[in-house]
């Protein structure tokens, strides 16, 4: 399948509101991936195909990954808006037969992160905080440290993650802590 198949696919699983949110992720992924040496084709669709799983109904979603042998930990059967990201990867491998897995990766890990992510894990993970719709407190701040380096945008994005899920006491996923324990220890060994 070429892009505009996959947009079509993505459309037609997603309301307006959620794909114009994919499109801009899959600008800002292009965007990101120019400027950190990443193939923007490949960013660019890891971006639009981010959140195909994002407004499938919670059965569905278990569904998919149940059928993919994905075994949910105690903290993310508590956080089901962890499920998208998990089951967007399985049903782009398993319905969509998508078998790059960086692209697969990139889609599982775009809400967590995780220790030792790959460029385009990292492209999409930021391309999702920054997309031009978002209008959150710090959104122009974490746009302006992605122009000047992903490791600094991962870190902010980490941090917002885990100060915003600690002071609503949700739990945080350990890819969260790993990622940010294994940026910390990446800035230490330079």
């Amino acid at each position: 399948m070429d892009e505009k198949q996959y947009e079509e696919i993505v459309r037609g699983r997603l309301s307006d509101k959620r794909f114009q949110h994919s499109m801009n992720v899959a600008k800002a992924a292009q965007e990101l991936a120019v400027l950190n040496g990443v193939d923007p084709k490949k960013a660019r669709l890891a971006g639009i195909l981010h959140d195909i799983m994002k407004e499938a109904p919670p059965e569905e979603q278990l569904k998919i990954m149940d059928a993919s042998g994905i075994m949910l930990t105690d903290v993310e059967r508590c956080a089901p808006k962890l499920w998208h990201a998990m089951a967007g990867a399985a049903y782009l491998q398993c319905v969509l037969g998508i078998e790059d897995q960086e692209i697969l990766d990139a889609v599982r890990y775009h809400t967590t992160g995780r220790a030792n992510m790959s460029l385009l894990e990292k492209i999409v993970f930021v391309a999702d905080f920054i997309s031009d719709e978002r209008d959150y407190e710090g959104v122009q701040e974490l746009r302006e440290a992605a122009r000047h380096g992903l490791q600094e945008a991962v870190m902010a994005g980490l941090i917002f993650t885990i100060q915003d899920l600690s002071q609503n006491q949700k739990p945080i996923h350990p890819d969260s802590l790993a990622a940010y324990n294994a940026e910390i220890v990446s800035r230490g060994e330079k």
